[in-house]
Formats: C-alpha cells, structure tokens, sequence
C-alpha cells in the first residue's frame, strides 16, 4: 500500500476530504452500497483521492465507478496499490500473473472471500470486461447491518461463539459454469475444485469480528464455514441457517447489473457477496484484484487462529490506516 505522505488529511472532515479528493459519493442503497464519481481509476491518483475512495468504502461497504473504460489488468492493479497492498491471485488458484483473478462462471452462493485463511482480504477491486446481454449481476449483503438487527439473546450468543473455515466444502454447489453440455460443466467444476482444494486451510475465526477503521462489528460466517466450535454439526447447520438468512434478507442487500466500464470495490470484512448465473451460455468476464487484509479480532480482543495453512505466500498482514470520522481510527 502506497503510503498517505499527508498527514493534514486526517483532521479533514469527511465532506472536506471528498472534496479535496474531488470525488462525489451518491448512496446506492440504505444499509450499504454508494456511486462514486469524479475519478478516473489509476495508480496515479492524488494521496486525497485515495484516502478519500478508502473512506467512501469503509462507510458504504461497496462503492461502484462507471466510466472506467480504460483500465487494464496493470492499472487496475495500480490503482490497487494507491488504496491498499494487492495480493497474488488467490491462496491455491493460479493466474497468469499472479495477480489478477479472471472470473467466468458466478459463484452462486453467499460468501465473504477467503475466509479460510488467517489474514482475510480487506477488499476487492472487480472490473466488468465481457458482460453478457442479459443477467449476470452481482448482489451484496451488509453482515454489519445483520448483526446490528440481532436480538440481544442471539448477540450475546454469537458474540462468544467461533467458526472453523474451510477451503475444502461442496464448492458444485456454489458454482455454475455457464456451459451448455451438464458434463462439461460438471468436468470443468471437478478442475476447478481440485485446484482450489490442492492446499487445505482451516482456521477458527470469531463468528463477530470488529472493524480495524469503523469499529463496527460484523458477522463473520458465508459458505466457507465448515463448523461452529464445540457444536453438533445439526446444531451447526441450524444456527448457521438463522444467522445467513439475517445477513440475506433483501432489505440488507444492493445489486448491481454490469455495464461495460464498471467497477466495483467491497469491503471484505463487512460484506457477503453472490453472483447471480441467469445468463444462461453468454460470455461474462470479470476481472478481480485483492487487497490483503488484518487478521480478525474478536469483541473480546482475540485473534483468529490457524489450524492448518500458511497463507504467507498469497499475501501481508495488513495494517489498517487511520480513517477520518470513525472512532476506531483515532
């Protein structure tokens, strides 16, 4: 991550620093989700501009940018570096570069990214190249507002409670190709996994996890989420039930049909997401960069726990900066 070479920046307030970073944030949805304007994404954008864009994040869980058409895999990942430190591709999937994840088929199933490993990404940045005619847009879900609407019992009850995350689940039921023949698909499915899988990772993390810039907490839960510690796996698979239809509920969401040109970033570690596969054999390409992220902490200040994985390799711990507004910053 680029360093803030200005301190004064900090003191701004948030409509100071969105001015002086000549950005204009309009909301998209009530409980996430905000349009960004005024920018063109580059890795040479001022320091104002990326705090500013960072800040736009942390308080609208996803922002989207029309009009990047521009961009490429280099800028787009320059651009990453100016609001956070990107990371390889992905713990076990491989690229070309070693940086950008190319994504054509939708995974449809509600998720936070690479939650199977210790340092869960901070953010990704996601670029529409081939968009299909119809269908193909992407959801996401506010986990804070989720657990801001939990009944004290089921605060108090999740709040003292841990999770085993896995990279090794049914992930053919998380993700649909888009190809015609079910036996292609089920074959490219079965490439896809045993790439995914080749390295196993599991770590224990807080079902809440406090925010390191807003101080917000937030469920940490989605599809990677193997078991809940010391619980049956019935128990399991009913509390896990309750907990994701809160984070799904409709009013908790915001979805984004692409256009050629868009880009969104979300906050990784206050949102699910799911890609919707309604554009039956069409071509859809998005191309993602990651931003490397903290390691989780709980309500009670305890870190998540590695049981198995090294994910040194994918990317650094990240060391949040400081964002004007938020308590947690100061």
């Amino acid at each position: 991550m680029t360093s803030i070479e200005s301190p004064r920046l900090q003191d701004l307030s948030v409509d100071e620093l969105y001015r002086e970073g000549g950005i204009t944030v309009r909301k998209y949805g009530h409980h996430l989700g905000a349009i960004v304007e005024g920018v063109t994404l580059s890795g040479d954008i001022s320091d104002a501009t990326a705090l500013a864009i960072e800040h736009a994040l942390a308080a609208n869980e996803v922002v989207f940018f029309r009009g990047q058409e521009h961009l490429t895999d280099r800028i787009q990942y320059e651009f990453g570096e100016r609001i956070g430190s990107p990371t390889t591709t992905h713990p076990t999937v491989r690229s070309d570069d070693n940086r950008t994840l190319v994504l054509e088929a939708a995974a449809s199933s509600w998720h936070t990214d690479v939650t199977f490993i210790d340092r869960i990404p901070k953010a990704s940045v996601l670029r529409a190249v081939t968009v299909p005619e119809y269908g193909g847009a992407t959801t996401w879900a506010s986990t804070t507002a989720a657990y801001d609407q939990l009944p004290a019992p089921l605060r108090s009850l999740v709040e003292n409670l841990w999770a085993v995350h896995s990279n090794e689940y049914d992930y053919a039921e998380a993700t649909q190709g888009r190809h015609a023949d079910p036996k292609t698909a089920d074959a490219a499915r079965e490439r896809y996994y045993t790439e995914f899988t080749r390295v196993i990772f599991e770590t224990e993390h807080p079902v809440v996890r406090v925010h390191p810039q807003t101080g917000r907490k937030s469920l940490l839960i989605g599809h990677f989420v193997k078991s809940f510690v010391g619980l049956k796996p019935s128990e399991t698979t009913a509390l896990f039930q309750l907990l994701q239809n809160r984070v799904t509920r409709l009013e908790n969401t915001v979805r984004w049909a692409w256009a050629p040109g868009d880009v969104a970033i979300w906050d990784n570690r206050s949102t699910q997401h799911y890609g919707i596969s309604d554009y039956g054999t069409a071509a859809r390409r998005i191309h993602r960069t990651t931003l490397a992220g903290d390691v989780p902490v709980s309500p009670q200040g305890e870190t998540s726990r590695i049981r198995t994985g090294d994910a040194s390799h994918f990317s650094v711990i990240d060391e949040p900066r400081p964002l004007p507004g938020f308590a947690a910053s100061h």
